[in-house]
């Protein structure tokens, strides 16, 4: 076996070792505070409607590169 692999279980044995910290309190929502999300107003869905179909519609470009 390489002098290699030996170091890389053994860093990987060490990082094992330490167990996760764990999560943040502000992750997770509890009870009945829980707030839903306001609901779109007809004129926010309506907006939200035309630009969807504007951009199905128009061709997009296929290259990543800028232009030059």
């Amino acid at each position: 076996m390489s002098t290699s692999t030996n170091r890389d279980r053994e860093a990987a044995d060490r990082a094992l070792s330490y167990p996760e910290p764990p999560a943040s309190s502000l992750w997770h929502r509890h009870g009945p505070q829980q707030a839903r999300p306001r609901p779109l107003t007809p004129a926010q869905q309506r907006r939200n409607r035309e630009l969807l179909a504007q951009a199905q519609h128009s061709p997009r470009s296929r290259s990543t590169k800028p232009a030059a």
